[in-house]
């Protein structure tokens, strides 16, 4: 094994992305920090990097523990890393949460027509 890899390929191979162009994209969007700096999809991660992982409402903070190019099965892909215990507890808190939130909606008995479709965006939109 090297002793670094660059930031896109590692977020491919632990599994955070599903292509490497979506890591990219994530990189260059602001989703991703290394050691508290935004870095460029070429930045080399080695051992010991502290990273901040953004997908939607959910916020990995991970340290890297192995470097690897090739993407693993899932189980080894988590073995490449440590989630810190805050990022671990506030994941789970969120994940309640929206379970709590869709146990006390009702869910719809069947998807908008037409109609409803537009009354909705018209909605969203503010008109």
């Amino acid at each position: 094994m090297t002793d670094a890899v660059r930031l896109d390929k590692w977020l491919w191979a632990t599994r955070f992305f599903k292509k490497r162009g979506m890591a990219q994209q994530a990189i260059k969007g602001g989703k991703v920090e290394i050691n508290g700096a935004s870095p460029k999809a070429s930045r080399l991660v080695r051992c010991g990097d502290r990273l901040q992982i953004t997908k939607g409402e959910v916020r990995f903070e991970v340290v890297v523990d192995e470097i690897g190019e090739k993407r693993v099965s899932a189980p080894l892909a988590q073995a490449m890393y440590t989630e810190t215990g805050a990022s671990r507890a506030a994941r789970e808190r969120l994940a309640e949460e929206r379970r709590l939130k869709q146990a006390a909606g009702v869910a719809p008995s069947r998807r908008p027509d037409k109609r409803e479709r537009r009354k909705l965006r018209q909605i969203n939109r503010g008109d």
